[in-house]
C-alpha cells in the first residue's frame, strides 16, 4: 500500500511554457518512482494556453498576445483555451492510481473538484463542482480543471481566479459566444467570477488560499500533507523538456491550420465530454477510404497521446467500417474519454467525409 502523504510544493511565478514543462517532469519522475505523490501550487507570467488537442489559430489571437507580451503555449491536458497571469493560482495533484482507488476520469474529476470546493468553502466561498470540469459559485466559473491517467500515474490540475481583467483575457482568447450562451450568460465575462468580486477586501492572500485548498484535499481525499520543494533533478528534467519539446514553437503550433491542405473536409460534434472537431481527407471510388484524419477540440482523453494512435489506426481504413474500426480501437486500449463515446468520434468522421457508400461495398 502506497503512503497517502503528499509532498506540497510551490514553484512560484514562471512562464506558461516552463510551467507546462514542470508538469511533464513531475509526471515522468512519478512514473519512474523518483518522487512520491505531490501537490503543486504555481502561478504564471501572462500566458494564453490552449488544450492539447486544440487548433491554435482558432483559439488564440496570437497578434494581440505578441503585442502585449503574452506567451502562447500548449498544455499537455485536454480542455479549452485559458488565459493565466499572476492573478490566478494554479494547483495540481500528481499521484498514483492506488492512492485514491478511482478508476474513471469522470469520477476522479468529481472527487478532486469537490475537495477543492471544500477548501474554498473554508474561506467563505460557496463553491461547487459543475460537470464536466468546472468549479463554480452561483453558476459562474471560479476555476477550471483537467487531467489524465498515464499508466499508474494520475495528473490533475486546476485554477482559482483571484482577480481578472476580462478585457485582456477575452482579447487574448477567441472565445465563441455559443460556449457561454449555453450557460445562459450574455457575454463570456458574465460567465466567470473572481475571489475579488466575491469577497472584496476580505479575499485571502495567496498563502491563505493555498492553505485552505490543502485542508480541503486532506479532509476530502483522506490524505496527509508535508511541505517540500522541487528537487534539482526535477528542475533539470523540466529544463530539458522545455528546451526540447513543450517550450518550442513547433510543439505549440503542432495543430494550427488544418484546412490549409487541399481536399480536407471538417465537421463538429458537441458531446457530453466536450466539442470534437475532425478534419478528414478521404479517397473516392467504389471503396472510399480514410487517407488522413485529425481530431481537435476541447474534449478530454486519457492519456492524451492516444488520439495520435487513433488517427494513425484509421489511416487507409474503409469509411464503410469506420464505426467498427473506432469501436475496436477503444475496446482494445486502456482509454477514458470522460463522456465522449467511441460512436461519437466515428459519427463526426462520417459527417466530415459526407461520403455515400455504394450499396454492396
Amino acid at each position: 500500500m502506497r503512503s497517502k502523504t503528499f509532498r506540497v510544493i510551490d514553484t512560484g511565478v514562471r512562464s506558461g511554457r516552463f510551467n507546462i514543462a514542470i508538469d511533464q517532469a513531475l509526471i515522468e519522475a512519478h512514473k519512474d518512482r523518483q518522487i512520491g505523490d505531490t501537490i503543486r501550487f504555481l502561478r504564471f507570467l501572462p500566458s494564453a494556453l490552449i488544450g492539447r488537442h486544440q487548433v491554435l489559430s482558432s483559439e488564440v489571437d496570437c497578434d494581440f498576445c505578441a503585442r502585449r507580451g503574452i506567451e502562447v503555449g500548449r498544455r499537455i491536458t485536454g480542455g479549452g483555451a485559458i488565459y493565466l497571469d499572476e492573478n490566478q493560482l494554479g494547483w495540481e495533484l500528481v499521484l498514483d492510481r492506488s492512492t485514491l482507488g478511482i478508476s474513471s476520469l469522470a469520477a476522479l474529476t468529481r472527487e478532486i473538484c469537490e475537495a477543492a470546493a471544500d477548501g474554498l468553502g473554508r474561506l467563505g466561498v460557496q463553491a461547487a463542482f459543475r460537470p464536466r470540469n468546472d468549479i463554480e459559485v452561483g453558476g459562474r466559473k471560479l476555476g477550471g480543471t483537467g487531467g489524465f491517467f498515464d499508466g499508474s500515474t494520475i495528473f490533475f490540475q486546476g485554477t482559482v481566479l483571484i482577480d481578472i481583467d476580462p478585457n485582456v483575457m477575452f482579447s487574448a482568447l477567441k472565445v465563441p459566444y455559443a460556449k457561454h450562451a449555453k450557460h445562459g450568460k450574455a457575454s463570456p465575462a458574465a460567465r466567470i467570477v473572481s475571489l475579488r468580486e466575491l469577497l472584496g477586501d476580505a479575499r485571502p492572500g495567496v498563502e491563505a488560499l493555498k492553505e485552505a485548498l490543502v485542508e480541503g484535499f486532506v479532509a476530502r481525499l483522506g490524505i496527509a500533507a508535508r511541505v517540500g520543494e522541487l528537487t534539482d533533478d526535477e528542475i533539470a528534467l523540466s529544463e530539458r523538456i522545455h528546451r526540447e519539446e513543450v517550450g518550442t514553437d513547433a510543439f505549440v503550433r503542432e495543430i494550427d491550420d488544418p484546412l490549409a491542405d487541399d481536399g480536407v473536409a471538417t465537421a463538429l460534434r458537441e458531446t457530453a465530454g466536450g466539442t470534437v472537431v475532425v478534419f478528414v481527407k478521404s479517397s473516392g471510388g467504389n471503396e472510399p477510404r480514410i487517407r488522413s484524419v485529425l481530431f481537435t477540440g476541447d474534449f478530454f482523453v486519457t492519456p492524451p497521446r492516444v488520439m495520435l494512435d487513433l488517427e494513425a489506426h484509421l489511416k487507409d481504413k474503409r469509411l464503410l467500417d469506420v464505426e467498427a474500426t473506432v469501436d475496436a480501437f477503444f475496446s482494445n486500449a486502456q482509454i477514458d474519454t470522460m463522456s465522449t463515446t467511441p460512436a461519437e468520434f466515428a459519427a463526426v468522421i462520417r459527417a466530415a467525409a459526407n461520403t455515400r457508400i455504394p450499396a454492396g461495398v
